[in-house]
């Protein structure tokens, strides 16, 4: 989860669209949600991934370093094995064309690929998004998207070790949302969506939302055809003040209709109990968000000491309480890409109203 505000002025002129017109939610019986009962095997697999992610061996994903490019290609090969359709510019990997500045170590995103040919090649860096999709297969709307995406990028090795561990490894920033996202896709290959479904790992998050940015400069498809963006992040752990295990919450839910139309349905989902935090904006989904894509990030986010330190391990994670927020995110994308479409609610969209925290929250800097 990022710290960073970015503001994507320039990228302003591409939110061409917006989410379909609202309609009465269905009861969820009649929706094919394509999210079975968390299993065993649903289990083992989630934490297949998620110790794979967080491996020493990732060395804490770093973007555009040898552990991050590594964690791209595991990804892609889960995105193979699970028939996803790819979605990048090469199979499954989008570049995101970076340079090192002359000055400074801060990455800098380019227009395009071919920009970096006016650079050293000791200053070009390639990472990737790994991008796949399930193509819709009803007639109609198979033209609308719903993007789910997560982060796959961490905070890299330690300058200096904490006692003796020098790798952030990340586990639950945001292995575990990168994890959900291709459960999620593996479940919902299954059922066959009515809407075309893009599933999306994005790199550069921690550094500025880099990775989508890029992405919403090149898009798989228009954004004029993107009718929700659903992230997930952070879901590692159980929060109390969501419900404990197997309960999330959702960033901005009282902004758009996503929240009350996804707990209609049943799913075990409360509203962000943090306000202070603006948690809203903190991840990749506000990009979407400042175009006019209604997007949430849902997440157990419990506020743990671990936050971007060496301790966010998968030590820590646990596996029971993720399989069940995976199943219910299932569930959620389900009734996105079979239901109704969420709308913002009346001058609560990013634009109309940017979030800031409460005037009640106790100052703090950021």
């Amino acid at each position: 989860m990022s710290r960073h505000l970015l503001v994507l002025c320039v990228l302003a002129a591409a939110c061409g669209g917006h989410a379909a017109p609202a309609s009465t939610p269905v009861p969820a019986a009649s929706v094919a949600s394509g999210a079975p009962a968390p299993s065993a095997a649903d289990r083992a697999n989630v934490e297949r991934i998620e110790r794979a992610l967080a491996d020493d061996s990732m060395e804490g994903r770093g973007t555009a370093t040898p552990g991050g490019d590594r964690a791209a290609r595991f990804l892609a090969r889960e995105m193979k094995k699970i028939g996803l359709t790819p979605g990048g510019d090469s199979a499954y990997f989008q570049f995101v064309p970076m340079v090192v500045p002359a000055t400074g170590k801060r990455l800098t995103v380019l227009k395009n690929v071919a920009a970096l040919d006016s650079y050293p090649a000791a200053r070009r860096r390639r990472p990737v998004n790994v991008i796949g999709y399930i193509p819709g297969s009803d007639p109609v709307l198979r033209n609308q998207v719903i993007v789910v995406l997560s982060h796959y990028d961490h905070l890299g090795i330690a300058a200096k070790p904490v006692n003796g561990d020098s790798i952030y490894n990340g586990a639950d920033d945001d292995a575990s949302g990168t994890t959900a996202v291709l459960e999620v896709a593996r479940h919902l290959m299954a059922h066959r969506p009515k809407r075309t479904v893009v599933f999306a790992n994005m790199t550069g998050e921690e550094l500025g939302l880099l990775g989508t940015n890029y992405y919403l400069a090149h898009p798989r498809f228009p954004l004029s055809q993107v009718v929700a963006g659903f992230e997930i992040e952070m879901i590692g752990r159980p929060d109390s003040l969501a419900g404990g295990p197997g309960k999330a919450w959702l960033t901005g839910y009282a902004r758009s209709s996503m929240g009350d139309m996804l707990k209609e349905y049943g799913i075990a989902i409360v509203p962000d109990p943090r306000p202070c935090q603006v948690f809203f904006r903190r991840s990749d989904n506000y990009g979407f968000a400042e175009l006019g894509i209604v997007a949430h990030t849902l997440s157990t986010f419990n506020l743990h000491s671990d936050y971007h330190q060496v301790g966010d391990d998968v030590s820590k994670i646990d596996f029971d309480h993720m399989t069940r927020v995976i199943a219910s995110a299932s569930e959620a994308v389900g009734h996105l890409a079979n239901g109704p479409t969420p709308t913002w609610h009346p001058g609560m969209d990013a634009k109309s109203m940017p979030e800031v925290a409460p005037a009640s929250c106790p100052k703090r800097g950021r």
